[in-house]
């Protein structure tokens, strides 16, 4: 089952985005957006890089012992971070899984709810 990504708006009135694997998973969360409008760009953005293993920063370990990576756009901007891993190879996993997820998958416009 592909994955979707969820349009979402925080308490602030800010919007973001995640990146829900078909498992129901997520995989990954945007920054904040100010317009709704630079969120749905921010999705695009997200399936036309996620395939494109080069637009990945390397899994790095942060606090805790988790496992990190991002996803960037061709202007270097991070576009999506990733969830906390157990190991690197799980965050290794979690990319592919960016692509397999993002790759034509449907946004579901949750902000008003």
């Amino acid at each position: 089952m592909a994955g979707w990504f969820d349009l979402k708006r925080a308490k602030n009135g800010e919007f973001f985005f995640t990146l829900v694997a078909g498992n129901g998973e997520i995989v990954g969360k945007s920054e904040m957006y100010k317009a709704k409008a630079s969120a749905k760009n921010g999705i695009e953005s997200v399936k036309k890089n996620g395939g494109d293993r080069s637009r990945f920063k390397d899994p790095w370990e942060g606090n805790g012992g988790k496992w990190y990576f991002a996803l960037k756009a061709r202007n270097g901007e991070v576009i999506l971070a990733s969830q906390g891993y157990s190991s690197q190879s799980g965050a290794e996993d979690g990319i592919g899984a960016i692509a397999r997820a993002a790759d034509g998958a449907p946004t579901k416009d949750i902000s008003d709810s």
